[in-house]
């Protein structure tokens, strides 16, 4: 067995109505409570006490980063508390985390800075999500848009994963069924890739398979009724499984596509996930040689995975890259720099550009 280590969260609650407790865990940690959350903050203004509201509206720029971390500093924020869907979560940890730093944004970020570890801790730092979908409140980087360099890179760093991930199921009972779609397609995803990566170990399995069964027999329930809180439930575990197993081993061509894809075009990261899983687990299942774990899926999603997340694709009204822009002409270009993602390092096979602009054709 190679070797492995394992981390995640420093606590983890989980539970209806957990929500809760949020503010008895933010005095925990000081009277200035900073809240990062998506494009309608009127609806914690009641239930929270806060120095300041950092209001992210879509997939957080480097220069949300930036101002957050000026508006955390000016207020002198003692913990960042970020309540909403995967991109509200990244943004509140990149900000708990500049926070505390000498350097600029520029010194710590990979790919368009400098990827310099991390000088100092991060603010302690709440992650509350209201989706279920990127795992972000279990993972220890976060992904930044570049609208400069027209890419999405992370901050990354051991010490950035969350004090506290409070995960509350009846906090998605409002998401709308084709944001329920998409985020549950990435948690699955998520579970799918981390569990047939080069890098995948004993623990991180156990998660993906759990989540993977939750997912088949809730995701399209939750779809199909949003108020299904046993639904909800299990794609919340679900999603937390998967951001424990990518934090841990890894992921694959689904995310290594969805990198330059982001950054390119005003695509919603889990709708092209979505889009992708099904040409991608098709490509990777032709060309992989130990067959074991492909062989497992292919038996927990009805002996034919590929025509299963094909189904399921269709169910769940996934639209195609197509919609976002894409075209025929970029495919090139989205394959070169998929290649180089690192997300890509840990796919199963060492996929061509050939394979790589097919399987985007196919998601077109």
């Amino acid at each position: 067995m190679n070797r492995f280590e394992f981390a995640t969260a420093q606590r983890i609650i989980f539970g209806r109505g957990t929500v809760r407790e949020l503010p008895d865990l933010c005095r925990s940690f000081g009277q200035r409570t900073l809240l990062v959350t998506g494009s309608r903050p009127q609806q914690w203004e009641t239930r929270l006490s806060y120095v300041g509201i950092k209001s992210i509206r879509g997939e957080p720029t480097t220069q949300d980063i930036e101002n957050g971390v000026e508006l955390a500093k000016q207020r002198q924020a003692d913990v960042i508390v970020a309540i909403g869907g995967g991109s509200v979560v990244d943004a509140g940890k990149a900000i708990a985390a500049m926070s505390a730093q000498p350097g600029d944004l520029m010194r710590y970020i990979e790919v368009i800075g400098e990827g310099t570890p991390l000088d100092a801790a991060p603010l302690p730092f709440i992650a509350v999500p209201t989706t279920a979908g990127t795992g972000a409140e279990a993972t220890r980087n976060a992904v930044i848009a570049s609208e400069e360099h027209r890419v999405k890179a992370s901050l990354r760093h051991l010490s950035m994963l969350p004090r506290v991930a409070l995960i509350d199921p009846e906090l998605a009972i409002d998401v709308p069924p084709h944001v329920t779609a998409a985020s549950g397609m990435d948690a699955l995803t998520q579970c799918l890739e981390a569990f047939v990566c080069s890098r995948a170990q004993p623990m991180t399995d156990a998660l993906c398979l759990d989540g993977i069964q939750r997912a088949v027999r809730s995701l399209e329930c939750a779809f199909q009724n949003g108020h299904d809180l046993d639904a909800r439930e299990d794609m919340a575990l679900c999603a937390l499984n998967s951001g424990i197993a990518l934090a841990n081993a890894g992921l694959g061509a689904v995310h290594g596509f969805a990198a330059p894809i982001g950054g390119m075009f005003h695509a919603p990261h889990g709708a092209v996930c979505a889009a992708l899983l099904a040409p991608v687990w098709e490509a990777n299942a032709k060309r992989v040689q130990n067959r074991d774990k492909f062989d497992q899926i292919d038996a927990m999603l009805g002996g034919d995975a590929i025509s299963w997340l094909h189904g399921l694709t269709a169910r769940l009204q996934i639209p195609k890259l197509s919609t976002w822009g894409l075209q025929t002409a970029d495919l090139d270009e989205i394959a070169r720099k998929a290649a180089a993602a690192s997300s890509m390092k840990a796919n199963p096979v060492s996929l061509t550009h050939d394979e790589l602009v097919e399987i985007l054709r196919e998601a077109l």
